[in-house]
Order: C-alpha cells, then structure tokens, then sequence
C-alpha cells in the first residue's frame, strides 16, 4: 500500500473576494494536501490574500486559463491533483470522496458536475443551454463523453497530467482534457456536486458567447486532428454531391445532343470532383499520422504508474 500526495491548484485571476474561502475550504476537508495557487495578472489583491491563507502562490503573467493550467501541471509534483477555481462555486467538502473514487479504481480522472444549488445565481441558462449542446457535440462527434465537459473542478493522476500536452489558451481547456481523455482512452468517472453562487463582489470571466464560439472552434480543430479521416471524409463526400449534381443535366444533355452548352458548369464540376478525391487523400494520410501521434501519446501515458493504495 503506497500513500499518494495531493496538490490542489487552483488557477485565479482577480478572485481577491473569493479565494481565502476556497484555500480554508479545501484545507479543512483535505488538510494533508498542498494548496497551489496561480496567480493570472490579477490587478487586484488576488495573491497576497492567498498567501495569508496559506497557499503557495506563484504567477503566470500570459492570460488565459488554458496558459495557468499548462503552467500548474508543468511545475506541480504530486500524485494526485485536483483542479477547482478560485470563485468558491464548488463544494470543498466532496473532495476526499472524489479522490477516494480515483485511488479505489485506480482511475485518471474523476469529474465534478455540477448542479446548481440556486439555478438563476449560480448557473445562467445561456450557460446551461450552451454546455449542454457543446457536451452533446464532443459525445456525438467522439462516440462518447462526459456529463459535464466543461466542468472546472477535477481530480487527475499523475498519469493524465504529465502526459497531457496542454495547447489551449483559455478556457477551452476543459474541452481539450475531455478529448485527450478519450483518445488516450484514460479511465475516469463522474461524481455529482454541487454548484453555488459566486460570493458578492466576484465577477465571473466567462463570456458566454465568445468562449462559447472558442470552444465550439477547439472541438472543431480537435476533430480534426484525432480524426482527420471522418473530417476530410465529410468535406470529400460534400464536394462528390456536388460535383455529381451539378454533372447528371450536363451528362443527360450530352446523352441526347452530344454537344455540352454550358461548359464553365462543366469545369466547375470536374474541379469539386478532384477537390474530392484530394480530400479523401488528405484524410487517408492524416488518419496515418494521427494514428503515429496516438500511439506517442499512449506510450508517454503509459510510462506512469496510476494512484493506488490510499491518500493522505
């Protein structure tokens, strides 16, 4: 039986309201863990409140919480992380059940999701609305996912968090962890908590439709990278309908006349028809390469062991 370390990191940007309650909290029900905070060009008093608190506090001048995050799991040593924000909408006191999920079955990740205790302060129906239809498209286009993909507030293993390679820059991250976790096929579960309020005088940084349209942009970008085929593939087939639609009259006037009027139509169908065939080239040599990528990703996840035995 080994005892694993826990780190609790908690990216911040101007949270000077809020962040001696999440460090207090988090000391109380998981007091062996080291607290971790990053500061994000705060402009208020966001690190000198957590250093009072007890927190290491150390800085990350690239905005962003995707540039926090690839900082934290950069630098930070431990067995076993968990990740929460610095606002004070997750519940502390579900910590050591998360982590005990995680030791038991020796899994990569457990995530928190979220449920509002106050429906209309703590979760805005923008919000609702839009994560669901972004959960729902990672699970459609990926065959499967989580409830609560854009959740912030997570127990990993060592395993993951050394062997993600973070490219997010905001708050896209979420979107990015939940795909690398199903591409490397890292285990992980979910656990239900609770989502409160932000306390008064803290301000949220999420906008709900330009980080919307970010992440909606990362899932694109990551379909596109894990599987490129079914990417290119659907480009191929739009341009193959195209190209037959615009070709049958041209065809069937041929058949009947033997002379082809509108020639500029038959061009632009022979180009769709070879724009076709290359993107269905494209998408076989980057499934290849992908197919390269997933096997170093898998090799490095590989080279660690998973938490085991119990935590302290």
């Amino acid at each position: 039986m080994k005892m694993n370390d826990i780190a609790v990191i908690i990216p911040c940007h101007n949270e000077e309201a809020s962040i001696e309650m999440v460090i207090n909290q988090f000391s109380e029900f998981v007091p062996s863990a080291q607290i971790y905070v990053y500061d994000n060009a705060s402009t208020d008093n966001t690190a000198s409140v957590a250093r009072a608190a007890g927190a290491v506090v150390r800085t990350e001048p690239m905005k962003g919480k995707g540039n926090v995050i690839r900082r934290m799991f950069a630098d930070v040593e431990a067995d076993i992380y968990v990740m929460a924000d610095g606002d004070g909408t997750y519940d502390a006191s579900k910590c050591p059940e998360m982590v005990q999920k995680l030791v038991e079955n020796q899994l990569d990740m457990v995530v928190g999701v979220r449920e509002a205790v106050d429906v209309d302060g703590a979760y805005r129906k923008g919000h609702i609305l839009g994560n669901w239809m972004l959960t729902y498209s990672v699970s459609f286009l990926f065959e499967q996912g989580f409830t609560d993909m854009l959740s912030g507030y997570r127990v990993m293993s060592r395993r993951f968090v050394k062997s993600f390679p973070v490219l997010s820059k905001g708050f896209e991250i979420e979107t990015e962890m939940t795909v690398h976790a199903l591409q490397v096929g890292a285990s992980a579960d979910e656990i239900v908590t609770p989502y409160y309020t932000r306390p008064e005088g803290s301000e949220s940084k999420l906008s709900t439709y330009r980080d919307g349209l970010r992440i909606l942009k990362m899932i694109l970008l990551l379909f596109k990278e894990v599987k490129p085929f079914q990417f290119f593939g659907l480009f191929s087939l739009f341009f193959f309908i195209a190209s037959v639609g615009l070709s049958m009259p041209l065809i069937l006037t041929w058949i009947e006349t033997g002379l082809v009027p509108r020639f500029p139509t038959a061009v632009l169908s022979m180009g769709l028809m070879v724009l076709s065939f290359f993107s269905l080239v494209s998408g076989v040599i980057l499934d290849s390469v992908s197919r390269a990528r997933l096997e170093e990703k898998r090799m490095r996840y590989l080279s660690y062991f998973a938490p085991s035995g119990e935590w302290k």
